[in-house]
């Protein structure tokens, strides 16, 4: 590990106790109804080994675990551009400027204009913008392919001055862990209205991890992280959302949490196992199947090749197994009968029992 991420770590986790003794996150409510899903969809985006998603593949070359026990495939659709029509994809792109340092935002607004105002504006799919500020998320709403069009809407919703004070929190961490929490519950309800899938790709460092080894939860937090973690996860999952983080610090400026979030990325099994990192922006998004992108000056390009990801892509669809109790996770594997290509899908789900009879 290079001496600067040595002392990055070293800061780090001398401030742990003081965010352990912060408020926690407040738990979204569970909104999804048990027993009432019969079969769950799966968007799996299969890549090269270069990272470009490959098309023409066929039900029999993927292979679906389930609790790394065989699952049967009970439908099966590969998405191209030209079937794209059948399979409508909105790109939903949100601006943090809560987390992102208030002297990165500028630039940050300027490569997602480069992006929208690409090709003379025409965008391949539509897209809204959202901002995170520090009053919450703020929707456009309305997805379009006019990407000049957009980038006039960028330009004329200027990101808010925080709020948010080192007096409040941990330098705030722990009202922009919150703000970030329920900004993506806000924004699986909206999804949820719409039809298709939907890449969110949030240009967005993440919010404060606030976890590590002087971690002190008690009982009710970790059940009221746990109980946010099932319904962020359900919520996401069922609205279609396939959730990207492009990093705007670029190199050298977020040395910390570029590897830091892998430390959850394991599904959480139980409220003892969980910590408030399980949360983390970069953690949602790996376990929704995206991706995240960092260390790049190149943020257009980030931003880029997430929306790529939608030029091809397969939609398999499996009956979940019954569940011995409430919130029971379930780890997914697909594997490719081809070893030189690799899946990218959700990471897991949180299964719930079937109703009683009345």
């Amino acid at each position: 590990m290079p001496a600067s991420c040595q002392v990055l770590m070293c800061v780090f986790l001398l401030s742990l106790p003081m965010l352990a003794a912060q408020r926690v996150v407040q738990p979204i409510p569970q909104q999804a109804t048990p027993g009432t899903e019969t079969n769950i969809r799966l968007d799996v985006v299969v890549n090269d080994k270069s990272g470009k998603p490959v098309a023409g593949l066929q039900q029999q070359d993927f292979a679906l675990l389930d609790n790394k026990l065989p699952e049967k495939i009970l439908s099966f659709e590969a998405v191209t551009e030209a079937t794209a029509d059948t399979e409508p994809v909105e790109v939903i792109l949100v601006v943090d400027s809560v987390n992102i340092p208030f002297m990165n935002v500028a630039q940050a607004r300027e490569q997602i204009k480069k992006f929208l105002e690409q090709n003379g504006g025409k965008l391949p799919r539509p897209v809204s913008i959202a901002f995170l500020t520090d009053s919450g998320l703020n929707l456009q709403g309305t997805a379009s392919r006019d990407g000049n069009a957009l980038a006039a809407y960028l330009d004329q919703n200027t990101s808010a001055l925080r709020t948010i004070t080192k007096s409040q929190g941990f330098y705030g961490a722990d009202e922009r862990m919150q703000l970030g929490v329920n900004a993506f519950g806000q924004l699986a309800a909206y999804a949820a209205n719409r039809p298709g899938k939907k890449i969110v790709i949030c240009v967005s460092p993440g919010w404060p991890l606030l976890s590590g080894p002087h971690e002190d939860l008690t009982q009710k937090n970790q059940r009221g992280i746990f109980s946010t973690i099932v319904s962020l996860s359900t919520q996401l999952r069922q609205a279609g959302i396939t959730l990207y983080v492009v990093d705007p610090l670029g190199p050298g400026e977020s040395q910390l949490h570029e590897f830091y979030y892998e430390s959850f990325l394991k599904g959480v099994r139980t409220p003892n196992q969980v910590a408030i990192g399980d949360l983390a922006l970069q953690v949602l998004a790996s376990q929704s199947g995206g991706r995240v992108l960092t260390a790049s000056n190149d943020l257009t390009d980030g931003i880029a090749s997430c929306v790529r990801d939608a030029n091809a892509y397969y939609v398999l669809s499996f009956a979940p197994p019954p569940a011995d109790g409430p919130s029971e996770y379930h780890a997914i594997e697909v594997k490719i009968d081809k070893p030189h290509l690799k899946a990218q899908t959700r990471a897991g789900y949180y299964d719930q029992p079937a109703p009683k009879p009345l």
